[in-house]
């Protein structure tokens, strides 16, 4: 195994740990702690998504490199663009109206749930079982 393996394989699988415990368990359940108003919740998952999506960037990258250097079976190069794909769309595509509406609740605004947010989740999932089956793919090569 060489060195840019190993860490493609780490990469994915803590790129895959962040999300799952982000997305799936700290954004949701926040809103259930004692206390935590929607703004107060926005806030805080604002601050939390913008740290998690930067070290997304910098997971994406580092398997991208991987992946370039190690040159892997074109299946693991499919499924490890997938998710690089799938981030690009959230973060060009669904962020920026999200963040435009947590503006506007932040700012008082009474406005209507989005979409969006239901794009984004789906999106998570979609990211989820391709850095999954990255890296069980990566594990077999």
């Amino acid at each position: 195994m060489t060195a840019a393996h190993a860490i493609s394989i780490a990469v994915t699988f803590t790129w895959l740990g962040m999300v799952v415990a982000i997305s799936f368990l700290e954004a949701p359940l926040k809103f259930r702690a004692p206390g935590v108003t929607v703004p107060l919740g926005l806030g805080i998952g604002r601050l939390v998504f913008r740290a998690l999506n930067v070290a997304e960037v910098v997971g994406a990258a580092l398997l991208v490199a991987g992946l370039l250097i190690d040159g892997p079976p074109t299946r693991v190069v499919v499924a490890g663009s997938a998710a690089v794909a799938v981030l690009v769309v959230q973060l060009v595509g669904v962020r920026p109206r999200l963040t435009r509406r947590s503006d506007r609740v932040l700012a008082g605004e009474d406005v209507p749930r989005s979409h969006a947010h239901y794009v984004y989740i789906g999106l998570e999932v979609v990211k989820v079982i391709a850095l999954l089956v990255t890296g069980i793919l990566l594990l077999g090569v």
